[in-house]
Parts: C-alpha cells; sequence; structure tokens
C-alpha cells in the first residue's frame, strides 16, 4: 500500500464512518468557522433551509476529489467531502403540493477548495442532471465558486473540453423551471450554470462573471480584484440577475416563494380592497404612476414577487396568484421613461414571456404605453430586433393571455404587449376612460395636419386646432368607441379587474382552453 494511500486500509464499516463524518459539518469545524467568519452558511446549511425536513435524499455524498496521487485518503475525506457538491432529491413547499413538490437541490461547497469544479462533481452533475429530464423535477442550484479544479489529477485530461455537464443544463431548458442562487465568488463555470438558468437569485454579497481574476490576469488583461467584476447591484441592472436579496436566509425564503408558482395552484386568496383601483391612475393622462399599485392591488395579497426590477424597470414582470392560481404579469410603469418600450424591456419582455410559454403560466397584461421608443440613438440599441423578439415570445404563450388597457394603448408596443393583436388575447378589456390608437393621438394630429397648421400664422390659433382635432380623435380612440367597434371585448369599470380577470381564467384548464 502506498503512502498516499494511507489509511484506507482496515475495517470498511470504520472507514465508511469516516467518510460520513466528512460530510457533517460538525465535523469541519475549522471549515465552517472560516465560513461563518465570511458571512455565509455552508452548503448543507442552505439546502436544509430550503427543502422540507428530513426529506433530502443524497446522491454522491461519498465521493472525494480526484486527487488521490496527491493527497492521501484522509485528507481528501477532510478537505474535499462530496466533491465539493452537494446534490439530492427533495420536497420543497410539500405540504402544500405534496408529491408535485419534489425537487432536485444542488449546492457547491465554497469551503472545499472554493467552490470549484472537480471531475468527480462533474460527473454528479451528468447524474443528477440526467435524473431531472428523466422525472421532470425542477431545480435548485446554490453555484457559488470558482469555475473549473485544475488540481484533479486521477484522471488524464488535455481541454476538459469533453465536459458534458453543461450542455446537460442548457438542455434542460423549457423543459423544467431551473433556479440559481448566487453568493459570494462565482465565475467560469459556475457563473455559466446561473446564466443558463431560468431565474436567478442572489444575495448583495455577490460577485458574478465569466471570469475570474486568475482568467483576467491569464489572459494578460491585468490584475482584477474579485470583488471589482460583476457585484450584485451591477448585475440586476443589466439583468442577469432578477431577484437580490440581503442573504442566504432570504434567498432560501423566496426561492421556496418562486418554486411555488410551477408547483401548482392554491385555494382562494385575499385581495386589497378594490375600490382603490378607481383613484390608481392619475386624473391628468400626462402624469406618472407607478403600476405596481394596480399589481399589487389586483393579485392575491402578498402573492406577487417581482422580477428585474432593477433592469428597464419602464416595464414590470411578476410572478402572482390571482384567486389562488399562480400567473405571470407583465406592465407598462410610467414612472419610468413614460411606460415606453425600449430595446431593454423588449429584451426583458421576451426573455420572461419564453419562461411563461415553457411552462404554461398564464399571464395578465396591464397596458398603458405610448408604443416602441423611436429615434437614431435608440436604433442603434437593436431596437428592430428586440421588438421582434417580443412580439415572437408573445406568439409562443400556450396558455392564456389576459389583457388590460388601462390608460394608454399606442402603437407596435400596444401590440406587443397583447400578444401582437388585440385578437390574440384570450380577453381584451380596457377600463373606462383609457385610449387606444396607432400612435400617441396628440403626436398623430400633428403629423396629420401638419400642411394646415404651416398656413396658420398665429399659434394660439394653431394650438386651438390641435386641442380640438385631438378631442376629436381622443372620442374617436376612446376605450367606449373601441368596444363598440368590437375592437376589444369589454370596458369595465376598474373595480371589476379582479373579478374579470379571475372569471376568465376559470374557464380554462390548467394548460388551456378545457
Amino acid at each position: 500500500m502506498s503512502r498516499r494511500e494511507g489509511s484506507a486500509s482496515g475495517d470498511p464499516l470504520s472507514e465508511l464512518e469516516r467518510l460520513r463524518r466528512a460530510t457533517s459539518d460538525e465535523a469541519r469545524a475549522a471549515a465552517v468557522a472560516r465560513r461563518r467568519a465570511a458571512g455565509g452558511r455552508t452548503a448543507r446549511e442552505n439546502v436544509a433551509a430550503l427543502v422540507d425536513p428530513g426529506t433530502f435524499v443524497e446522491y454522491g455524498r461519498l465521493a472525494v476529489a480526484a486527487q488521490r496521487s496527491r493527497r492521501t485518503l484522509d485528507e481528501l475525506y477532510e478537505r474535499t467531502p462530496a466533491d465539493g457538491l452537494v446534490a439530492g432529491i427533495a420536497t420543497v413547499n410539500g405540504r402544500l403540493f405534496g408529491e408535485r413538490a419534489r425537487c432536485v437541490v444542488m449546492a457547491y461547497d465554497y469551503t472545499v477548495l472554493a467552490g470549484t469544479q472537480g471531475a468527480i462533481g462533474h460527473r454528479k452533475k451528468d447524474r443528477m442532471f440526467e435524473l431531472v429530464e428523466r422525472a421532470r423535477l425542477p431545480v435548485v442550484f446554490f453555484v457559488e465558486g470558482g469555475g473549473g479544479r485544475p488540481g484533479d489529477t486521477d484522471f488524464p485530461v488535455a481541454s476538459a473540453l469533453d465536459v458534458r455537464a453543461f450542455a446537460l443544463w442548457a438542455r434542460l431548458a423549457g423543459h423544467v423551471p431551473r433556479i440559481a442562487v448566487v453568493n459570494g465568488y462565482c465565475f467560469a463555470g459556475n457563473a455559466v450554470l446561473a446564466g443558463c438558468a431560468d431565474l436567478v437569485v442572489a444575495t448583495e454579497r455577490s460577485w458574478l462573471g465569466m471570469g475570474g481574476p486568475a482568467m483576467i490576469e491569464a489572459g494578460g488583461l491585468g490584475q482584477v480584484a474579485a470583488n471589482e467584476i460583476g457585484p450584485a447591484a451591477e448585475q440586476a441592472a443589466n439583468g442577469v440577475v432578477d431577484i437580490v436579496v440581503q442573504d442566504e436566509e432570504e434567498a432560501a425564503r423566496v426561492v421556496r416563494t418562486l418554486l411555488s408558482y410551477f408547483q401548482g395552484d392554491l385555494d382562494g386568496g385575499e385581495a386589497e380592497a378594490q375600490e382603490q383601483l378607481r383613484t390608481a391612475i392619475p386624473t391628468s393622462s400626462r402624469r406618472a404612476f407607478d403600476i405596481r399599485r394596480v399589481v399589487d392591488t389586483v393579485f392575491d395579497r402578498g402573492s406577487v414577487t417581482y422580477l428585474g426590477e432593477r433592469y428597464a424597470p419602464e416595464l414590470v414582470t411578476a410572478l402572482a396568484r390571482l384567486e389562488g392560481r399562480a400567473v405571470a404579469v407583465i406592465a407598462n410603469n410610467s414612472i419610468h421613461k413614460a411606460g415606453v418600450i425600449t430595446s431593454e424591456a423588449a429584451v426583458k419582455a421576451a426573455r420572461f414571456l419564453g419562461i411563461c410559454a415553457d411552462f404554461e403560466l398564464p399571464v395578465v397584461s396591464f397596458v398603458d404605453t405610448p408604443g416602441f421608443m423611436v429615434g437614431p440613438e435608440h436604433e442603434r440599441t437593436g431596437l428592430v430586433r428586440h421588438a421582434g423578439d417580443f412580439l415572437r415570445a408573445g406568439a409562443r404563450l400556450r396558455a392564456p393571455l389576459l389583457a388590460v388597457v388601462v390608460r394608454r394603448g399606442f402603437g407596435l408596443g400596444a401590440q406587443a404587449m397583447v400578444g401582437g393583436s388585440l385578437r390574440e388575447p384570450h380577453l381584451a378589456v380596457a377600463w373606462a376612460g383609457a385610449q387606444l390608437g396607432p400612435m400617441n393621438l396628440e403626436g398623430a394630429v400633428r403629423l396629420a395636419l401638419r400642411r394646415e397648421l404651416e398656413r396658420v400664422a398665429d399659434e394660439a390659433e394653431r394650438e386651438r386646432i390641435v386641442r380640438d382635432a385631438t378631442r376629436l380623435a381622443e372620442e374617436q380612440g376612446s376605450a367606449l368607441n373601441a368596444a363598440r367597434l368590437f375592437e376589444l371585448d369589454d370596458v369595465i369599470d376598474p373595480v371589476e379587474t379582479r373579478s374579470c380577470l379571475a372569471r376568465a381564467l376559470a374557464t380554462y384548464g390548467a394548460s388551456g382552453l378545457v
């Protein structure tokens, strides 16, 4: 027996006990203390905080790093338990959803070689991803870590480009919900796992990037501190991170809620007083208001989870419940850029609606937009392509789309918000007082009457003509007139919104029209 193998001999039961102790936080006091001092939880604590007690079945618990030629087995047991990847199947929200609550949970362990991805860990991921595909289970992945591990020596490697985990993970897109949780440093391969997930939750003390300090320096790009690479605030502002939370404890709570929307419907659900919707919109059409007040009022109290709040805030995206039923929400927010649809808003909408299509979530759209952003500088952002992506995403929806025009529905932007046409939603209604048209009504008037107005010398008279013509256009484009011409299915009192939407959804099964 070699020196490296060392204590591998002896009673198999004692070795098994040694391995089991190695996977216990209590047996790794020094590593756990360092983790706590850095303000983090252990991988096993994160898993325990998420899953229902007593339900976690672990896979690959006794694995160690592929470094037998470098370290003794005792050292591997102590320093590389589970090869730094805790993985298994459990239930999350089992009290609410029973068997539908089954979920795969995986967590990189930063106390094991900085959460790097080892050879055995890759094989473990392959195993879990194949189980996910076979059983169609949601996945939650705590992905903190430094990327690929160069120190594994037990297997011959030339490029390591034949690792299957990334292809298997990507192949799950559209088949099962995948939620990534980021805390601390998350670079390279670990970051790819996050970026390929459907939803990303990150703590405030997170740094996320395709390359960490070592990779940046190796590329000849100089020395960069890890905490200068992709801080959570930046990654939330650019759309990479969907929800920023204070710490890992809050992350577990948020993930449980996110999972619940994909696990099924609940009974009932109380709501705020609907009468306040009548005063939610300012009397002046030029004044901005926060559409989130409408969203929070219409849907079940406490059920709304906003996504991407720091990215393209002119478009609100959220998951919520309506009388217990899980739904998705998109809404224009006039507080930001008057609710116009920018390139970023179109990207945000397309990605979100893609998730809704994948998992057949009903969508409720609150429309209050002057349309797509225009102008040479905005065309330089790729607006044409992003607008097309928005429309394509809406066309993919399979579950019901319900549209409510709350104030303004103008142009192609409004059409994108309703799936491409007012004939696409399963129900298209408007609040009394809403205005619709092919473009901003006053702008349309000035454009149509440009030559006539040029012939009027008196500025006050020109403005009177514009006001009178705009008033006529507003009458023509009023929600009531659109309903009389059957461009809308109905015009409703704002206080009826919740009950109207709930009744419409009740006529559909879990995956579309009964």
